[in-house]
């Protein structure tokens, strides 16, 4: 019995599950490991921190899912991965052998590296997972009652922007719609050398996009950020120089702050050499597979990138949902290539597609290849951008709950680049 495991049941891993199953032969078994037995569509977080959704309307049950795909489903965690002897140990003692395993772990977030951050410690919020979202907006109906300054942002070494500018502008619009943005400042904070950055030095025109967008609705930034520490309504940072110097310390007061954190690999995958960076990321090659060890493929959020280029302060590059699909596609075609005996030939179209929903409207931003150069780049912005994100998510969640294949990231980022085609 041949088996392939994938670890990870977030877009990626769920994606990877549906298009391997659609491609397995007899004899050969799939294993889904995850440390909780729910999908979350982790783009509609932002939403659930304000109300705009509930828990349930972004979830989707894994052992239903599976069990109806015949996909053995684990869901217990992983406590560490060795390679070289193709196992995995798991957290409630037992072990799991592959023959080809399959990364999409996603991040571990990093909140312990700046102390005072994060939900558990309580004084920043988080949309980076649907418990966070919920904790979020519970704080948000308390601070709506008795409302006060806020700071939005990312901390050094984040690598996905998007929500926190989403995040912003949300806020912005949600407090105007309940009459009240009068009684809130906002401060938008961020390790980025300039607005609109994003951890790909910029798409299309996303400075001056988003540099109007925070101008036209009263929201202040700080860039080349570093968080020192969080204290109870304060924020610690340090303004960094484009030498590396420290040019400005500041205190920012605030009474609701939410800050994406940094980004690294698992404890699991943590300081084993030749399988993943210094930050614990999994190193890929062009086809998706770990150099080292070849029976070990890597998609989405857990891959090492290097970053698009020096900067004051670390910024990670993001890797989006058409990214995600893209890496998902490449790995599946040549598992089954090496399970045939043929050589690996399948490589990701690395593309970014970005919808940036503010509540009203929106910004899109589509980079092909995500790295300059490109030979496509462009961002937009208007209410057309809102509502497609709603039908983004309405499409993907039905995706998964039917337990389809369909790269949909894909054909959504082909038809934006089609819709731009067509235009003078």
């Amino acid at each position: 019995m041949t088996e392939i495991v994938i670890l990870g049941a977030g877009i990626g891993g769920v994606s990877a599950a549906l298009e391997l199953r659609r491609i397995l032969r007899p004899g050969e078994r799939l294993t889904v490991v995850s440390d909780r037995p729910y999908f979350h569509f982790v783009p509609s977080n932002p939403w659930v921190a304000l109300g705009w959704r509930r828990r349930r309307q972004i979830t989707v049950d894994l052992v239903s899912l599976f069990a109806r795909r015949g996909i053995r489903f684990e869901a217990v965690g992983v406590v560490r991965l060795h390679p070289a002897e193709k196992r995995l140990d798991l957290a409630d003692g037992r072990s799991l052998s592959y023959d080809r395993l399959v990364v999409a772990s996603g991040p571990d977030l990093a909140f312990d590296e700046i102390d005072g951050l994060g939900p558990e410690c309580g004084h920043t919020h988080s949309v980076c997972h649907v418990d966070h979202a919920e904790k979020a907006f519970e704080a948000w109906r308390g601070f709506i009652a008795d409302p006060g300054p806020v700071v939005v942002g990312a901390v050094q070494g984040a690598s996905c922007f998007g929500p926190a500018y989403e995040f912003a502008r949300m806020m912005d619009s949600e407090l105007r719609r309940r009459g009240i943005r009068d009684k809130v400042p906002i401060t938008f904070v961020t390790p980025e050398p300039y607005i609109g950055h994003m951890g790909l030095d910029g798409v299309g025109d996303s400075k001056g996009l988003m540099e109007q967008e925070f101008r036209s609705h009263d929201i202040k930034w700080v860039t080349n950020a570093r968080v020192q520490k969080v204290d109870p309504g304060n924020l610690h940072v340090e303004e960094v120089g484009a030498d590396g110097s420290v040019t400005e310390t500041r205190q920012i007061p605030f009474k609701y702050a939410m800050l994406l954190p940094g980004f690294r690999g698992i404890a699991a995958l943590r300081g084993i050499e030749g399988l993943v960076n210094p930050r614990g990321f999994v190193l890929v090659d062009e086809y998706q597979r770990n150099p080292s060890y070849p029976d070990v493929y890597g998609v989405g959020v857990c891959v090492a990138i290097p970053p698009v280029g020096p900067t004051p302060v670390p910024v990670g590059v993001p890797k989006t949902g058409y990214m995600i699909e893209s890496m998902v596609t490449a790995a599946c075609h040549n598992i089954r290539a090496t399970l045939d005996g043929k050589p690996v030939t399948a490589r990701a179209s690395w593309h970014a597609i970005c919808l940036a929903d503010f509540g009203d409207k929106g910004v899109a931003f589509v980079a092909a290849p995500q790295l300059a150069p490109r030979n496509f780049n462009w961002a937009a912005r208007g209410r057309w951008v809102h509502w497609a994100k709603i039908a983004f998510e309405a499409y993907f969640l039905t995706k998964i709950r039917l337990g389809l294949a369909e790269p949909f990231f894909e054909r959504a980022a082909l038809s934006l680049m089609g819709i731009r085609r067509l235009k003078p």
